[in-house]
């Protein structure tokens, strides 16, 4: 659902850009719930195999912060290559997709740009997009990461795996207010208030 949400975001920024005239008409109430019901079917259908592919487990304990599908995965008592293999293949094949639609959707945007004919209308078009790149490296990265080394984990101490969940599972959403804030006048003008006091 991340990722889609991402998809949307960019599409969003994609008909902002090059069609300002039609966006309420091409984005209107009811294509944004298509939308996100498209993502939500997809999430479903791709998430919905990964615990049917497990064996069943005894131990209880989960030896991490937070409930996620490797964490159980780790503590079943039969061969999970089945289920690592399946979860790698739809981590490439989601980042993927997405990133593949992310990419054309910023191309087109990048060319769009570069027909603008002032400066100014070039800066404020990037600015739009400058928060949003952000926020994807800083979900994308750790997101990739983390999923890739718990395939991966021969060698790599349990610990390592626990900080990288919770630096996915913490950090992005805890920075997305910040990267976006940033832009708005308000935060900068408070701070700037702020820090002239002390």
């Amino acid at each position: 659902m991340h990722s889609a949400i991402f998809v949307t975001m960019a599409f969003d920024r994609y008909v902002g850009i090059c069609n300002p005239l039609r966006y309420t008409t091409i984005l209107s109430n009811a294509w944004i719930a298509k939308l996100g019901l498209v993502g939500l079917t997809r999430a479903s259908l791709f998430l919905l195999p990964m615990p049917l592919l497990l064996p069943f487990y005894d131990i209880r304990i989960i030896p991490s912060t937070y409930c996620d599908h490797m964490s159980v995965t780790k503590i079943s008592c039969g061969d999970i290559t089945v289920n690592r293999m399946y979860g790698l293949v739809i981590t490439f094949v989601v980042y993927g997709f997405d990133l593949m639609l992310i990419a054309l959707f910023y191309s087109l945007i990048i060319r769009a740009i570069f027909i603008l004919s002032s400066r100014e209308a070039h800066q404020r078009a990037l600015n739009t997009c400058m928060a949003h790149l952000s926020v994807m490296l800083m979900s994308y990265f750790p997101g990739f990461i983390s999923s890739v080394t718990h395939r991966f984990d021969e060698g790599i101490t349990p610990y390592i795996h626990i900080i990288l969940a919770n630096l996915y599972f913490l950090i992005p959403p805890m920075l997305n207010p910040i990267v976006y804030g940033i832009k708005t006048k308000e935060l900068p003008e408070k701070m700037g208030k702020f820090t002239g006091r002390r």
